[in-house]
């Protein structure tokens, strides 16, 4: 069986004018993934297969790379918050 696990994503791209169309984009490529990412006002909350995850995030990451100076911080968790 596949790990799961859940995520906290911040991605900050750098010196553009308006911050979020770089953001949604990253969300999407994560989403188009197939993995479960919810955008928040600071942060994207992003849960799915561990493996998955973390090859979405790298590819998400080059692809934002490629159009601008970012920052990525990224938390992960094998147990999901209760809330």
């Amino acid at each position: 069986m596949a790990d799961r696990v859940a995520a906290q994503v911040s991605l900050y791209p750098l010196r553009v004018p308006h911050l979020r169309p770089p953001i949604e984009t990253f969300v999407r490529a994560l989403q188009q993934e197939g993995l479960e990412a919810t955008m928040g006002p600071l942060s994207t909350m992003v849960e799915g297969d561990a493996e998955a995850l973390f090859k979405a995030v790298a590819k998400a990451f080059a692809a934002a790379a490629q159009q601008q100076d970012v920052v990525l911080n990224l938390t992960v968790t094998n147990r999901k918050p209760d809330v």
